[in-house]
Order: C-alpha cells, then structure tokens, then sequence
C-alpha cells in the first residue's frame, strides 16, 4: 500500500515537473503555439507599443529583401532626425533603445547581405548625433556610446565594402568637422584598415589644410561677445577658430599614431604644450615605442610638474620610471617610484615597484609601504589607499590608532569605508560611522539628519557584534553623550524614531 502510494506519488511529480517545463518561456515551447497563434499575439502585444511594432515591421522587411529592410531604417532615421522635442533623461533610455534597434538591424541583417548600403546607412545613424545632442540631456553618456559604437561598425563595414578609400577619407573629414560632441572620436583609428594608405594621405591632405586655414585666417572679432578675457571681449568667431585648430590637430595627431610617425606627433604640439606634464607624457610613450628613450627622458625632464603641487601627474611620473628603466637604469627607475609613491599614495607606483622586486623581497618592500602608509599626513588618503589595495587589517589599525584625525565632512571616503570594513571589523566601521554623525550634529547640518540618523541605527546593531571599545565609548554611553549635547535638535531625533 504505501510502495503503491510512493509510485503514484513518484508518477505525479514527473507529470508536474513535465508539465512545468512545457509552460515555461522559450523558443522550443512557443512553437508548439503554432504560426497563426503567434502572429495573433504578436499583434496584441505591440498593440500600444510603438517600439514593437517599428521590431516587427523591421523583421518583416528583413524577411523581404534587403532593400526592404534599408527603406524601412532609412525612415525611421529620418524620423529621428526630424524630431524635435526635448529629450529629458526620463526619455534617454527609450531613444538609447529605438538606436540600438536601428544599429542592430544595420550591423545584423544588413551588412551581411549588401555592404554598401549598410555603409550608407551607417553614416546616416552617425548624422543623427548633433540634432540629438543638441535637445538632450544625457549625463550618463549612454547616448554617445551608441555613436562610438557606430564608429567601431563603420570602420568594420567600410572594409568590406566597394567605396573608394578616397571617398571614404572625405566622409570622416566631413564628419571630424562636425565633432563637437565628441560623438567620432574613435572614427580615424576605426577607420584606418578601410582608408588604407592611400585614403590616409587624402585625409591628411584635408586635415592639414583645415589646421593652415585655422591658424592664417584671422577671426573677424565680430558678431556675438560670449565672454571676457584680460584683454578683452572673447567673440563667438574667434571661439571656432580655436576649435577648428584643436580638431585639425587631434585629426593629425591621430593619423601620425596611425603612420607610426612620432615626429610629426610633436611637431603638431605648441611650444606651450610641449611644457605641460600631461602633453609631455603623451610625447615620452610614443617616442618609447619608438626606441628613442633619452629623448623621452629629455622631453619629461623639460615638462617636470612643479614642486609642492597638490595632485600629482601620474601619467608622467609612469613615463618617466618607464625611459629611465628603458636607458638601463632599473635602480634609478625603482628610487623614482617609491618617492612618487611615498609622496602620494599612488596605488600603480607601488604596484609597479614591487612587481619588480625578486620572489620575498617584495612581501618585505609591501611592510615597509604599510609602515609609511600608517604614519602618513593625509589620513583619509591613507585611509582610501588601504581599502582600495586592500589591506583591510591596516586600515582597522590606523582607524583605530588616528581616529581623532578623520573629519566627518569627508562621507565619500567614510562611508564606503565603514560599509568594506563592517564584517570584520565592526569597531573600526562604527567609529568612521560616529565622525559623520558627530559632523552633521556639530556643525547643525539639518540636510544630513536623515543620514546621521541612519548611521546610528548602524551603530547600534554593529554594537552588538563588538566585544571590546577599548579606549572608545560603548555604545550607550557614545548615545547617552548626542543626546546631553545635541538633545534639542529636534529633525535628527525625529529622523532617528522613523528608523526603529
């Protein structure tokens, strides 16, 4: 009887389990539905979508002919580019959709079948940008993500296509010429296998002509004033003559990388340029590349950052460890790198440093950092430095050692930190927690009451999970201690009951 009970049991469990799998999404099973069935929900599903239909009618033209598919992108290209309403960020995802759609259709189902109008149609999408950029408000930059995207298509789709490489160099002048929001940025580099060195050389033939107009015609000085400077109006004129010469000589800049040519690189640099830190690292890598490393040495050298600066350069710092060590000077490379990085915590110095040490000696080199790390000025730098790496054990001790150093106005450093170190180090989490709820209170920052609150709920649970405050107040005594001091801020502690 219950053998039999147990088979029934068994039998009905499969017949569940089977039945789940023939109700569950997926191609294989929709197809049981049958065509008719399929297309009829199709059309109840789209209904009141804009989206879906403009995906069916593509995949019906699609199924049609190529140029079926091509009429219908074309259009809605068109669409969009006539469209005029502000594009809020409320609307960037759905607009950020409708192109991926277009450029999916143009790379996937287009491309394969005739190359040629996949390219045509690829600019196309590309032109959209300044009428899209022009009414939107996209600070994520998920939009241009879709052009550069674009970029990395056209350069593939140029190279299988019958377009000339001389006309394919007039497409990305025409384009490079219109660039103001960054949107071809990656266009030349993409488009490099496709120009070939013939469409290269027309490209550097335009784009050196447009940096000689930019530099000998001079600005009317008419027209709209934009802004002042120490000697005097800044017209709008003059404003796109400088552009022109800063979009002529990145066009150049990155047609000499692809030319491997690192002399005509610096050549295109201004004498002021020459001396910025930043511009002579860029110089010092190409020049690297090229074997050339006293130069590079000699360019960083000229360029050095001025002493007592506030932020280092750590491009150029990198490039200058990297001539030294290129010239044979591995020591000099190393010293270099350990006095970057004892000055500004800079995790890559430290990284590069000890990767060259011998198997041992870098674990001995790693304790030497943490020491200095301890003791150094900056503590929120240290701090940061140590839950980055991570070391989380030293960031506990120098928690625990400097406390009264952190300044709870610092909550972008704190919070993340108390948030890493929680589990493990409930203490050391709480005390950061206790810094920006003392802030808040101390300095009346009613806009962080609902924080602070939240941080000392945080407190209290953490409390629980710590054994011993040592020299720091327990819990009930730090609490005890807000509300004698800070008893009649009223917006925190009603902040405060909301949580429990």
């Amino acid at each position: 009887m219950a053998s039999g009970h147990l088979r029934y049991s068994v039998r009905a469990a499969k017949g569940a389990v089977h039945d789940g799998k023939k109700t569950t999404l997926n191609a294989k099973n929709l197809e049981a539905l049958g065509a008719k069935r399929l297309a009829e929900l199709l059309i109840e599903i789209s209904t009141g979508s804009a989206a879906d239909k403009r995906r069916l009618r593509l995949e019906l033209a699609g199924e049609q002919s190529s140029a079926d598919m091509a009429r219908e992108i074309r259009k809605r290209l068109t669409s969009i580019q006539r469209a005029r309403s502000f594009i809020d960020w409320r609307k960037v995802k759905k607009l950020k959709a409708d192109l991926e759609m277009q450029r999916s259709a143009i790379v996937d189902k287009l491309e394969p079948q005739d190359p040629d109008e996949a390219l045509e149609l690829i600019w196309r999408f590309l032109d959209l940008s300044d009428s899209i950029f022009a009414r939107s408000d996209d600070g994520s930059g998920s939009l241009v993500e879709s052009f550069h995207d674009a970029c990395v298509d056209a350069g593939r789709i140029a190279k299988a296509s019958t377009v000339s490489p001389e006309a394919l160099a007039e497409k990305v002048f025409q384009a490079l010429q219109d660039n103001g929001y960054g949107q071809y940025d990656p266009l030349i580099e993409e488009m490099i296998p496709a120009l070939k060195t013939v469409g290269l050389a027309r490209l550097k033939e335009l784009a050196t002509q447009w940096l000689n107009e930019a530099r000998t015609e001079k600005p009317r000085r008419e027209g709209r004033i934009i802004g002042m400077s120490l000697n005097g109006p800044i017209y709008e004129d003059e404003v796109y003559s400088r552009h022109d010469d800063l979009s002529a000589r990145i066009a150049l800049e990155a047609i000499a990388d692809a030319e491997g040519d690192v002399d005509a690189y610096i050549a295109l640099q201004t004498e002021q340029a020459k001396q910025s830190p930043m511009i002579a690292a860029r110089m010092a890598e190409r020049l690297l590349e090229a074997n050339r490393a006293g130069e590079a040495l000699t360019r960083l050298d000229q360029a050095a950052p001025e002493k007592g600066r506030s932020f280092p350069v750590l491009e150029w710092e990198q490039a200058r460890a990297d001539a030294l060590e290129a010239l044979g000077r591995e020591d000099d490379a190393q010293k270099f790198r350990w006095q970057c990085f004892e000055s500004s915590l800079e995790q890559q110095h430290l990284r590069d440093y000890l990767k060259r040490l011998p198997d041992f000696d870098d674990l001995e080199a790693e304790e030497k950092a943490m020491a200095w790390i301890a003791e150094y000025p900056g503590v929120h730098q240290a701090l940061l430095f140590l839950i980055e790496w991570p070391a989380l054990r030293e960031a506990n001790a120098l928690i625990l050692d400097r406390y009264a150093e952190f300044d709870g106005n610092h909550y972008e450093y704190l919070t993340p930190a108390s948030e890493t170190l929680k589990e493990k180090y409930p203490l050391a989490a709480s005390l950061l927690l206790r810094a920006m709820i003392d802030f808040s209170l101390k300095n009346a920052r009613s806009s962080r009451y609902k924080h602070a609150a939240r941080h000392l709920i945080e407190c209290e649970a953490l409390a629980m999970h710590i054994d011993d405050f040592g020299t720091a107040a327990p819990h009930h005594t730090y609490l005890a201690k807000l509300q004698r001091d800070h008893g009649r801020k009223s917006g925190f502690w009603t902040a405060v009951e909301r949580l429990y």
